[in-house]
């Protein structure tokens, strides 16, 4: 599908109807599903009448944003009112939420039109979008291949042409990993900038919602509409928020000085040969575009990894216990007592990862192992941000790969979940931090699965990494890449 900016000229030109563009998208959906599997379910009636509306707007005379009539795809963990919300999960299956998350809400308000829930790992818990209850999201460059995780499903429908751009959401790269292996763009917020409310907790100190679009622009067109103070999220920033898209620029050149780092630790051992290849390439883009490389040293980075799999697990224990069948969601129907209820129902609701993570987390907080494991990690993730302070006292942003590797074979990782595990390598330092980042597509290996580069910015940098990475994209033509045969 076109950019939001072509749509808008179309729409407001009355070349094209809302309803037109709505229905270019379902029937794209409609076709494409069978084989795709993005959806979870597809709200056809609700997007035709949100698109309807935008048209009788426009037939008044009224002015609409650039949001308005766009087809938006949005995860199954957002909460939208009278509309099912699973998280991928078997426990929430027929759960209906009595309200809007703030983001959908904003949406609805800006025009867009939601045309479907999409595809995710169970309650955001995974790197491949293999672990959802219902279905495997297939990768549109390679039906074989999964299209990373857990927002796999907005990710995919974005780069098959289901959706103009959709949103995910990111605990420990569930944007970024997902649109590197898509070939889109993808754009994870600082912590507290884009509100929680309605999103379901998976790692309450860690998720962040974001956008996914073809292009940066499209990226900062949706972040302008989610970003904003929030009183009904006690963690949302209260603060001003800048004009993300008329902020970017052409060209670095355009602002010199600019210094970007490249994180040492992130190249070398672990990392795909093709994928540090291609990624340096695209730092020299970077270079002979105005901008002035530099080495520079997080030594904590690695222990991210093992940080994120204490923190989020036991958070994750704590966000979970609600589901217990007596409140919403599944109920184990034939217990003979309450004890034997709960027990049966989470046996019986949950998939195996989750219940990995529950266990891991329950450990990690018990008598005796707090202070061992889950206060040690949090002592680690202070490391790990100073470690991004002291590197941002150098330069402006930093960059590395987005993952190691470019899309693996679905089943190829599901009986090791170590390995599965390292996908999130690159990435899950930046949700420690609470920092924002963005992945751009910086090219394809040998066997055409699209390579993508990760930009990091300060706290509240929104407006200077777009303008970096809308820089690189106006250099390359990476993003114009589509894939072919779906």
């Amino acid at each position: 599908m076109a950019s939001i900016r072509k749509l808008h000229r179309q729409l407001i030109k009355k070349e094209r109807s809302a309803v037109e563009i709505t229905q270019e998208a379902l029937d794209r959906i409609a076709q494409l599903e069978p084989q795709l599997k993005s959806f979870l379910y597809v709200t056809a009636d609700r997007a035709l009448e949100q698109a309807r509306q935008v048209d009788a707007k426009i037939s008044r005379g009224e002015e609409i944003g650039l949001l308005a009539g766009i087809p938006i795809a949005i995860k199954d963990n957002m909460c939208t009112e009278g509309i099912r919300t699973t998280c991928g999960s078997k426990i929430l299956e027929n759960f209906i939420p009595p309200y809007e998350s703030t983001v959908t809400q904003k949406l609805a308000a800006a025009g867009a039109v939601m045309v479907g829930k999409t595809n995710m790992d169970e309650f955001a818990m995974g790197s491949s979008t293999e672990n959802s209850a219902y279905q495997v999201t297939a990768n549109p460059w390679d039906l074989q291949r999964v299209p990373g995780g857990s927002s796999g499903g907005s990710a995919a429908a974005v780069a098959a042409g289901e959706a103009v751009v959709s949103l995910g959401s990111d605990t420990g790269g569930s944007i970024r990993q997902p649109a590197s292996f898509c070939g889109v763009v993808g754009f994870k917020p600082t912590y507290g900038l884009v509100s929680r409310y309605g999103l379901v907790a998976y790692a309450s100190s860690l998720d962040q919602i974001g956008p996914f679009g073809r292009s940066v622009e499209d990226v900062a067109i949706l972040l302008q509409a989610i970003a904003g103070h929030d009183p009904k999220d006690a963690t949302s920033l209260n603060l001003p928020i800048p004009d993300y898209v008329s902020g970017l620029l052409p060209s670095l050149r355009a602002r010199s000085g600019i210094k970007i780092g490249v994180i040492k630790e992130t190249f070398g051992e672990g990392l795909d040969p093709i994928v540090e290849k291609t990624v340096t390439k695209a730092i020299s883009v970077l270079q002979e575009s105005g901008a002035e490389i530099q080495v520079v040293s997080c030594p904590r980075f690695r222990y991210g990894l093992p940080t994120y799999y204490v923190i989020a697990p036991s958070e994750a224990s704590a966000n979970l216990a609600r589901y217990d069948g007596v409140k919403y969601g599944f109920r184990y129907p034939d217990a003979d007592n309450l004890i034997e209820m709960y027990q049966k129902t989470r046996a019986q609701g949950f998939g195996a990862e989750v219940k990995r993570r529950i266990m891991m987390g329950t450990y990690v907080l018990s008598a005796g192992y707090y202070d061992a494991y889950y206060l040690k990690a949090q002592k680690v993730r202070t490391l790990i941000k100073e470690d991004f302070d002291r590197a941002f006292s150098q330069v402006e942003i930093l960059v590395c790969p987005t993952a190691p590797s470019t899309a693996f074979k679905a089943g190829e990782k599901t009986a090791d979940p170590l390995s599965m595990y390292l996908s999130d390598l690159m990435t899950i330092p930046v949700n420690l931090a609470g920092l924002p980042g963005i992945s751009v597509p910086c090219g394809f290996d040998d066997q055409g699965l699209p390579i993508g580069m990760q930009l990091i910015g300060k706290p509240l940098g929104e407006s200077r990494l777009l303008e970096v990475a809308n820089t690189y994209e106006k250099a390359t033509d990476w993003h114009n890449y589509k894939p072919q045969g779906i």
